[in-house]
């Protein structure tokens, strides 16, 4: 996945504006909105202060893969499951084995 949509579901996910990330991050809102959009990229100090707002890796950004997950998706399930209360992730577990389950009765 390209960096500006990584970047872009991210503030979504925390239910934050591109202005309010720009005036937090101190940038821009036009460069922001270029980073969004897919227009521009970030230099490796801005890359560096994204991360760290997001408490992602910069590999992350970047769509390095670290070999821990399979794929993108994978990637991304577990930076969710990494974000989340020990009782949140207990439940997230039990909603991914009540869908395997599904999947498997399926088959049948």
């Amino acid at each position: 996945m390209e960096f500006n949509m990584k970047l872009r579901n991210l503030i979504e996910e925390k239910n934050l504006t591109q202005k309010q990330v720009a005036k937090e991050l101190n940038i821009a809102s036009s460069t922001m909105g270029g980073y969004v959009q897919g227009k521009s990229e970030p230099d490796f100090d801005t890359l560096k202060k994204i991360a760290k707002y997001f408490d992602v890796t910069t590999d992350y950004l970047l769509d390095i893969n670290d070999k821990k997950a399979n794929n993108p998706l994978e990637d991304d399930i577990l930076r969710i499951f990494r974000t989340l209360t020990h009782e949140q992730q207990l439940i997230y577990r039990e909603q991914g084995r009540a869908f395997g389950r599904i999947k498997n009765t399926d088959k049948k």
